[in-house]
């Protein structure tokens, strides 16, 4: 099989029949649905984000064939489940033992059923299971679309995988029969925090928005993941159950997590545990340095596949110019963090209750606070107003060996004005004194110096509940707070 192996089907939770947080999404399909003409619809995304849920909820309606890969199974196992799906439908014949056959047993199946004046919709669900090594399944899923589906109006193939980087290699960046066949390609991100926010309204709970903010510096935006919490307890409760305790349901998630994307996740595992500790970030060759490895060849393309299913993200550094390459990579999974910080090893139950105010939960929280506000740049452009200005974000790093000056999000904007961004959490409002100010005048005149910019700063602080007013705190120009990263981001 191929680097980047199959996954669970994820799936989205509703309230009643509604789907929640996935309005645009919803309205991207059914526009798709609408057209007159044959679709070929490409959806992926990481693990447990709600793929097909929001898939099966939007137009199963108007399914005609629906399979799905087998989690780390064989070839067998994959012939026999798409073949059961076959006859679920009607076929009656032999088992075909080629792909070739399978797919033309389908198009037999479908022909005399099909109606042209209805849109009708073939559904294959977690596709990178389907690629056995040696089975030549994208070769024939793509004679499939070129001979048959193809020439019919009425017809839309969807497929769908959580083996992000399969995804985007073998079907959108395919070379051979699916070359520029894709019509819509839809990458289904974790929820934002106004996304997580409406969900969990919808399921009663009461929490304000610092509970959310916490549970979702722990469980990412994954709609899976916040389904487990029950409206009743507390953020330190699920935490408990969920993780710490020996039954916990997603105390072995981990595992299954990269066991179910790679085929080898050794590597990847590797890299992640890597950025766990590394809580600015590192670049390519700093995580080669400290892997042993070289910098090229294969760790960059599993660098690229953490970006694409969204377990790292990449950001781009400043020196006199914004560097495209060389940049810095930083974990974002929430959940993959919290694992490594916390979970891994642990014995006792109700850790997070017991260590809720130490010193170590309160550096994860600033840790995550500063992932949660690079997640949500949108949100922070239009708290600052600036969402209709043309910007570059960016990070930056002294290059003063005896400095280890930093700073995670600039936001160099089109009218000559820098955001010099400072993230901050705290459970009540921020405190600016003599010292912190000083390290602020410090830390800003070594990015002019360095930068040799000529642009206007503008220290900007991102809080939750703001500054404490004094004189400190009134050099800084502008202020976003937590309510600000809920704002809901335009459809």
């Amino acid at each position: 099989m191929s680097e980047i192996s199959c996954t669970f089907a994820a799936f989205l939770i509703n309230t009643g029949m509604e789907i929640i947080g996935r309005t645009e999404q919803m309205a991207q399909l059914n526009r798709y649905a609408a057209s007159n003409q044959p679709e070929f619809v490409a959806m992926y995304g990481r693990r447990r984000v709600g793929k097909t849920f929001l898939i099966n909820k939007t137009l199963g309606e108007q399914m005609v064939f629906e399979t799905s890969g087998v989690l780390m199974g064989e070839k067998d196992d994959q012939f026999e489940a798409f073949n059961q799906s076959l006859r679920r439908i009607g076929y009656k014949g032999k088992t075909p033992r080629k792909w070739m056959d399978m797919f033309f047993a389908l198009e037999q199946t479908l022909t005399p059923n099909l109606d042209p004046n209805k849109r009708q919709i073939i559904f294959i669900d977690e596709l990178p299971c389907f690629d056995v090594k040696g089975t030549r399944f994208v070769a024939a899923l793509g004679h499939f679309w070129n001979s048959w589906v193809s020439k019919h109006d009425n017809l839309m193939l969807i497929v769908c995988g959580s083996a992000t980087s399969w995804m985007v290699d073998n079907i959108v960046n395919n070379h051979g029969g699916l070359h520029d066949r894709i019509t819509h390609l839809m990458h289904l991100h974790p929820f934002t925090l106004a996304q997580a926010e409406q969900y969990m309204q919808a399921r009663q709970f009461k929490w304000d928005r610092l509970a959310i903010l916490q549970a979702y510096m722990v469980f990412g935006g994954i709609p899976y993941y916040l389904s487990l919490i029950e409206p009743k307890e507390s953020v330190a409760g699920a935490i408990d159950r969920l993780l710490f305790s020996k039954k916990g349901e997603l105390r072995t998630e981990y595992e299954r997590l990269f066991a179910s994307l790679f085929t080898n996740p050794a590597p990847y595992i590797a890299i992640v545990q890597v950025l766990a500790e590394h809580r600015y970030g590192l670049t390519r060759i700093e995580i080669a340095n400290v892997l042993k490895k070289s910098h090229g060849g294969n760790l960059s393309e599993q660098l690229d596949n953490l970006v694409k299913c969204d377990f790292v993200s990449y950001y781009r550094t400043k020196t006199k110019k914004i560097n495209k390459n060389g940049g810095i990579y930083m974990l974002a999974d929430h959940f993959t963090q919290f694992f490594h910080s916390f979970v891994d090893g642990e014995t006792d139950e109700l850790f997070w209750t017991h260590n809720l105010r130490s010193p170590k939960v309160n550096t994860y929280f600033g840790l995550s606070y500063e992932r949660v506000c690079m997640a949500h740049i949108p949100q922070i452009k239009k708290a600052l107003g600036i969402d209709q200005i043309g910007t570059e974000y960016y990070s930056w790093r002294s290059n003063d060996p005896n400095q280890r000056a930093q700073v995670d999000l600039i936001i160099e904007r089109a009218d000559r004005l820098i955001n010099l961004c400072e993230i901050k959490y705290s459970a009540t409002t921020y405190t600016i004194d003599k010292s912190e100010d000083l390290k602020l005048r410090i830390r800003q005149a070594a990015f002019v110096d360095q930068t040799e910019t000529r642009y206007g700063i503008m220290p900007t602080f991102i809080t939750t509940y703001g500054l404490t007013p004094n004189g400190y705190a009134s050099n800084i120009l502008n202020s976003v707070t937590i309510d600000d990263l809920f704002i809901k981001e335009r459809s």
